[in-house]
């Protein structure tokens, strides 16, 4: 075991360590804001596309930067090929919309007992616009409303648009997502240093979103799995109470994000010494996300960075497919504003891979009933390659390079 890794630090001296992140990104700024606009007008051009209507969530922080979840209450921003962008919000939230929007708009405010949709309609007929994208993550209420007040306009899925301007991401955005995987990668070691003979899954889950908040993340964890043992063998765990016993896989996955944009690690190591099939499938699992990694080029589909994968684990007499023992999911989903967005490293992703997509890289092996291994970072494609944004973990009982 490698002490100065794998435990030897109590929750005073982890606690000690804790302080804002000094090496801070820039926040992402106007002319980027206008650029991402700009963009979309470009994509529905393209697409014979009159009107693009992003609702409350993730895209609409990525348009505006309004950083406002969902709810019954339509909140949305409406881009035509000419004006100002509209952006539609309840009355009484006015004042608060005015501290978040990022971009000039001309803003229309609903009451309570007002139709919002009915402002959507009469903008489109106020900008001549006759066919109308939704954003793929509104609600299918908000889909049936607009049909109701669009007389027969064409309502189609704005995925095309919406995923054309976010998969690549600028340079800005990568600035954020290191400084997210940098400290979620600290609040790794800091809870590896914790593990001890007994220690329990909530403390250490309690743990690692203190040391994120302590961090700068912008609300914690926003997720932890913790799971020791057998328990491993489960993707996203299982519930319940766990402590951890000597010579068991500890597997941890957890995250945050940076001003919206997400980090997500995964480490898996051994608390004492591993087995021989603990230690087999552990570097087969090594060698699975290195044959990913290394399959990674510009123009590559994503499928076949899967395949890479897989390839390597099939070799071992694991799998085939997704048949257990083996790799149970896809190797990896893109990540950004969102924790799971496009691209798809998966069988049937033929999206070729270009600069500046960012995706995780996890083919985890599970042996059913006994145990799990996932090794989980991201990369960013480059002109010729990949590039990390956190280095893999070296071996069992070193979890960090």
């Amino acid at each position: 075991m490698t002490a100065t890794q794998i435990g030897g630090l109590d929750i005073a001296q982890a606690r000690a360590t804790l302080a804002p992140w000094q090496d801070t990104a820039a926040p992402i700024g106007a002319e980027e804001y206008q650029q991402r606009l700009e963009q979309a007008r470009a994509l529905m051009h393209a697409q014979g596309i009159d009107a693009l209507l992003i609702t409350a969530g993730t895209s609409l922080r990525y348009f505006s930067g309004v950083p406002w979840n969902a709810s019954e209450r339509l909140v949305g921003m409406l881009l035509t090929a000419r004006g100002a962008p509209i952006v539609i919000c309840p009355a009484f939230e006015v004042g608060s919309l005015e501290r978040v929007l990022r971009i000039p708009a001309d803003v229309r405010l609903w009451e309570e007992h007002d139709d919002p949709q009915q402002l959507v309609a009469d903008a489109l007929r106020e900008r001549a616009a006759g066919s109308l994208a939704l954003d793929p993550a509104a609600a299918y209420v908000i889909a049936e409303r607009l049909r109701a007040v669009l007389g027969g306009k064409p309502l189609s899925d704005a995925s095309a648009i919406v995923d054309g301007c976010r998969m690549c991401k600028s340079s800005s955005e990568l600035a954020l997502m290191k400084q997210a995987t940098a400290m979620t990668l600290q609040v790794h070691r800091l809870a590896a240093g914790l593990m001890r003979e007994g220690i329990s899954r909530t403390e250490l889950v309690r743990f690692i979103d203190e040391a994120h908040r302590a961090l700068g993340a912008d609300n914690g964890s926003t997720f932890c799995i913790v799971q020791f043992g057998q328990a491993t063998a489960y993707p996203h765990g299982v519930p319940g109470e766990q402590y951890l016993q000597q010579d068991e896989l500890v597997l941890i996955d957890t995250g945050c994000t940076v001003q919206g944009y997400h980090s997500d690690i995964t480490r898996t190591y051994i608390f004492g010494r591993p087995n021989a099939e603990q230690a087999r499938i552990w570097d087969l699992e090594q060698a699975a996300q290195r044959a990913a990694f290394d399959a990674i080029r510009p123009g590559a589909s994503c499928e076949s960075v899967d395949a890479a994968a897989r390839a390597v684990v099939e070799k071992a007499g694991l799998g085939p497919d997704y048949r257990l023992p083996g790799i149970p999911h896809r190797t990896g989903h893109g990540c950004g504003m969102s924790i799971h967005e496009s691209p798809y490293l998966v069988r049937g992703d033929r999206t070729a891979l270009q600069p500046g997509m960012c995706a995780s890289n996890e083919p985890m092996i599970v042996l059913p009933d006994r145990f799990g291994v996932r090794l989980e970072d991201h990369f960013y494609v480059t002109d010729d390659g990949a590039t990390w944004f956190t280095p893999p973990s070296p071996a069992i009982d070193q979890p960090f390079a």
